[in-house]
């Protein structure tokens, strides 16, 4: 038996208001996709255009991440913007991009951005959906919002998500999925290993790296890797020298 989703609050009144009208308008306000306003080819490749720009991020968007069938299916009226944007976070190159390089909770967070066009309200919220995505997978778990009452009301079966008013932190939707914590402590751009510690504060060459320029500590390892059979002056004396050798001659070749 699934488990039930968990109640969650949000933690600020502002996120269920939606607009003031005409006054809340300004220069951030996000232009809304819908296929009501469709007229022309060129209205309908907008739609795709910004569902891409939603789902996948503006750098995320390129030839071998597109949904040629997905496209054709929008294109011919049989596929509604909901399902269009069903198939893009269901596809594997969404997968690849940002559910596989992440875990739950900023999964949660990212995916919201993208489909709902908010972030999560607090981690109650991304442990509720966590456990979603524990039981029913990423799949199940898109459903659940695409399904959910929260997108029926804020899109539809025609409009593409968009950032909704009210909310901080313009634009959700280029949020670079691939630089949480634990993707960088698995790829190695951060080291929180205890030994990497005693490594960098207390090691001789991390305390010779910390010391001023000009510091003579800092080249005692150098003096040491020096030779101490050095070269010392010659001991010579004039009687030594042979000047008639030494002297060069034209008769001599």
């Amino acid at each position: 038996m699934a488990l039930p989703l968990l109640q969650y609050k949000p933690t600020t009144q502002n996120n269920r208001v939606s607009t003031f009208g005409v006054a809340d308008k300004n220069e951030d306000t996000p232009y809304i996709y819908r296929t009501e306003d469709v007229s022309s080819y060129t209205d309908i490749q907008s739609i795709i255009w910004a569902s891409y720009r939603q789902v996948f991020s503006e750098h995320e968007i390129l030839k071998f991440n597109r949904q040629g069938t997905l496209e054709s299916q929008l294109k011919n009226g049989s596929l509604s913007v909901k399902d269009f944007i069903r198939g893009l976070a269901k596809s594997e190159a969404f997968y690849r991009l940002v559910v596989s390089v992440n875990n739950n909770y900023r999964l949660v967070d990212i995916t919201l951005k993208r489909l709902l066009g908010r972030a999560a309200y607090n981690k109650e919220e991304e442990i509720a959906w966590s456990i979603v995505i524990c039981n029913k997978g990423f799949s199940g778990f898109v459903d659940a919002l695409l399904d959910g009452e929260e997108y029926n009301q804020s899109f539809g079966d025609n409009t593409v998500p968009y950032q909704r008013n009210r909310l901080e932190g313009r634009p959700h939707n280029l949020v670079t999925p691939r630089y949480g914590a634990d993707f960088q402590e698995t790829a190695g751009t951060v080291r929180t290993d205890w030994r990497f510690t005693l490594e960098n504060f207390y090691t001789a060459k991390a305390k010779t790296k910390r010391l001023k320029e000009g510091d003579p500590g800092k080249y005692a390892d150098m003096a040491e890797s020096l030779s101490g059979k050095g070269n010392y002056a010659q001991k010579l004396s004039a009687l030594d020298i042979d000047y008639l050798n030494a002297v060069p001659y034209r008769s001599r070749r």
